[in-house]
């Protein structure tokens, strides 16, 4: 389990990585201003559903079903068959009405900037066609036990995205924009080519094209499979995305406020997202097929024991990483991003933001593990149920904050966002198993080293204040 973990992390790392330098680029070629604006908002919706898509609402709702089906060729054919026609015309409709798609994801733009903005949000979007059957892919990867290429695929887009900025980079902004969604669309033709191939290895692509010739006369077969499946499917989704629903809701509000503020919500957030990405998401994706077969089993004992090894581990590293985040929010950032177009009070105004979205980094990261046990016990209702809580926190959250703190006030509500998830995760995980859980991570010499880093990162706080 852990070499699967660490599989799952270093891939996740390699990404990050590119993308913080992509990230690099793009603030010092860019900055945060109006056309870096007009990029992330482009790139918003395709990136939203990518994250429902990619990391654990498909794949948690898909892969008990297809475990469970006598007539697996079948079932996966006709799901992919079905998702792929209704996310290419999803597309198409975002081609003819980009104008109303671009106002609703950045209501604060005026007529102008919907105007400018609409032709990327366009091109954008087709990036979901692609990152769906790659996701699809994924999930029949993860079945068996190959965990690698997803993981590790996910830096070509990062590259694609970093060779059209060093290309593009002496050019008029309108056109690094462009180039840029362009590139989105390479990197995410490039992550497809290399899962057709690797499912080919695999030899599922083959019995995949069985499955779309038959499934014409034999598609009765699987209807029952295909009911289970969308009567889990939905709640999945919807359970699964509350912190994408808030950052795009950061997103929507951001657009009322200053210049910039989509920006440094952008980039702040892409920092939070590391941590998430390369602990929580990592230990839920090398998790939930080994935990979902022991409970297709009714081994209980088992996925508890998968649980304990992994959380103990994850906990530390989120708590960790919780202290960085905000005690070197500034620094972190100055590191990161401060050079070019992005400037002193450009890291100032997005630490603010960081140090918030930070405090939401444990409850989000524990409760990415604690709600593998509803998804493969087949609660998903119950686990939208929770999220719908969790959102309404964070809406009525952001209409409070927003007044008070400005962009740092829509982190911070998602964060409070965060914590009412987890609460209600434990809840219906088990409050007794949850306790169990923290009694076996919490020991001393843990605690002593927390302590012990704390105190260092003030110290080298201390120390780098002396040079900003």
């Amino acid at each position: 389990m852990i070499k699967k973990i660490f599989t799952n992390s270093a891939g996740i790392l390699l990404s990050r990585i590119l993308g913080f330098i992509r990230d690099l680029l793009t603030a010092s070629i860019l900055g945060a201003n109006i056309y870096s604006d007009i990029f992330f908002v482009a790139f918003k919706l395709p990136n939203l559903f990518r994250r429902i898509f990619g990391e654990g609402a498909f794949v948690q709702s898909f892969l008990p079903s297809f475990s469970a089906s006598r007539h697996k060729a079948l079932f996966s054919a006709a799901i992919f068959w079905r998702f792929f026609w209704l996310i290419l015309g999803l597309s198409l409709l975002v081609t003819l009405f980009s104008e109303f798609f671009t106002h609703l994801i950045a209501l604060g733009f005026d007529k102008r900037l919907v105007e400018l903005a609409a032709p990327y949000v366009a091109l954008n979007f087709y990036y979901l066609d692609l990152i769906f059957c790659v996701t699809f892919l994924a999930a029949l990867l993860q079945y068996k036990e190959h965990f690698a290429t997803t993981a590790f695929s996910t830096a070509l887009l990062n590259l694609s995205l970093i060779t059209a900025l060093v290309l593009f980079s002496h050019s008029t902004k309108p056109q690094i924009v462009w180039a840029m969604s362009v590139a989105v669309l390479v990197g995410g033709a490039l992550q497809l080519a290399l899962h057709l191939w690797m499912a080919k290895r695999f030899g599922i692509t083959c019995w995949l094209i069985k499955g779309l010739a038959a499934l014409p006369k034999k598609k009765a077969l699987i209807q029952r499979d295909l009911e289970r499946f969308y009567r889990n499917f939905f709640p999945a989704i919807w359970g699964n995305s509350t912190a994408q629903i808030s950052a795009f809701l950061d997103t929507w509000l951001a657009s009322f406020l200053a210049a910039g503020s989509i920006s440094y919500l952008y980039y702040a957030n892409r920092v939070f997202q590391l941590p998430l990405a390369l602990f929580a998401i990592a230990t839920a994706t090398a998790l939930f097929p080994s935990v979902s077969k022991a409970l297709a089993k009714k081994d209980e004992a088992k996925a508890l024991a998968y649980f304990s090894k992994s959380f103990t581990l994850l906990f530390w590293l989120l708590a960790a990483s919780t202290l960085g985040g905000v005690i070197l929010s500034k620094e972190i950032l100055w590191l990161l991003f401060e050079r070019g177009s992005f400037t002193r009070a450009d890291t100032i105004a997005a630490s603010e933001v960081l140090a918030m979205y930070m405090v939401g980094l444990l409850p989000y990261g524990l409760s990415k593990l604690l709600s593998l046990w509803l998804y493969a016990t087949h609660r998903q209702k119950e686990a939208a149920r929770i999220a719908t809580y969790s959102l309404l926190t964070n809406i009525v959250g952001s209409l409070v904050l927003l007044f008070f703190y400005q962009a740092a006030g829509l982190a911070l509500a998602s964060s409070l966002a965060g914590w009412v998830l987890l609460y209600k995760n434990t809840q219906l995980f088990g409050k007794e198993r949850f306790w169990r859980l923290c009694r076996q991570a919490l020991l001393p010499r843990y605690i002593l080293a927390i302590i012990a880093l704390t105190i260092l990162l003030i110290l080298i706080k201390k120390v780098l204040d002396g040079y900003l």
